[in-house]
């Protein structure tokens, strides 16, 4: 087990390397219908050929077959005028590729942020009606914020469901706060619903989220987004840290430029582990 851990560390510390080292022994065509299927994981209605083969950067016509064949295989199913959407059961599978590959390009990142801030880093992503915690690196100090690998997140109390909920559709939103509902776990948490939409407001425009003692007393977390290539939000990325150590303003706006160098690699690191041609469409859209 222990050598396992190792190769797959030194495997997930430079996944882009990696992938053009072996690169002879590598099928385009399925690296391409595994991005096909994670486009349409995230997507909340169907797609068409179009959008598909703008987002997978592929010709209409090799798009085209690659969505006939993924049809065949019962992978997508056709609702009607030339759009798609994954076919029932698909997407209990879809999930746990699309985050094995996460997790392999964001570790790395988040134990160099957490070496930087010294205080504990998490990311969470969005699946389906819930916001989910799938990686911490904790901080190395005795007295820390702490997080936990599988944990649901309030949509209207913490700083990762805070980023998640307001980049989605006000639907999704509303869905997201149905699923888990407004708790109240301090007298700083905000469960009025019009208050909540305010803060989701508020993200939206700042691109950052806070969470100021309303899930933890005495303990403050600082939320980002991770985009991907279509500029949509499916994961966060948030440091936790004692509200005394946090000492001013200035420390705050450090502590966020520092989440959001980390959040761009991470999306770049995912981007280019899964297809490099599609690094400087990315990076176009910062």
């Amino acid at each position: 087990m222990r050598k396992l851990d190792t190769a797959l560390r030194k495997s997930s510390e430079s996944p882009a390397k990696n992938g053009s080292a072996g690169s002879q022994y590598l099928s385009r065509a399925v690296s391409k219908s595994l991005k096909v299927l994670e486009v349409f994981q995230s997507a909340r209605s169907p797609i068409g050929l179009q959008e598909i083969a703008k987002r997978i950067q592929l010709s209409k016509t090799s798009t085209l077959r690659l969505l006939r064949t993924l049809e065949a295989a019962g992978c997508l199913v056709c609702v009607g005028s030339g759009e798609y959407r994954l076919a029932p059961g698909i997407h209990s599978v879809v999930p746990t590729l699309w985050l094995a590959r996460l997790l392999r390009v964001a570790e790395v990142r988040m134990q160099q942020l957490k070496n930087q801030l010294r205080e504990t880093v998490s990311l969470a992503a969005l699946f389906d009606n819930r916001i989910e915690v799938v990686a911490v690196v904790e901080s190395p100090q005795i007295i820390k914020m702490s997080n936990v690998v599988g944990h649901i997140l309030p949509p209207n109390a913490s700083s990762l469901g805070k980023v998640i909920a307001a980049f989605q559709s006000q639907e999704l939103r509303e869905k997201l706060l149905r699923s888990y509902g407004f708790w109240h776990f301090t007298d700083r948490s905000i469960t009025d619903p019009a208050k909540v939409q305010e803060e989701f407001n508020r993200v939206l425009a700042e691109k950052f989220a806070t969470d100021r003692e309303e899930s933890v007393p005495d303990g403050i977390c600082f939320g980002v987004p991770v985009f991907n290539v279509a500029g949509e939000v499916n994961v966060a990325l948030s440091t936790s840290v004692p509200k005394m150590r946090v000492r001013d303003k200035d420390h705050e706006k450090a502590i966020i430029a520092a989440l959001r160098a980390t959040a761009e690699n991470i999306s770049s690191d995912f981007v280019a582990f899964q297809a490099p041609e599609l690094v400087s469409t990315l990076r176009g859209r910062r």
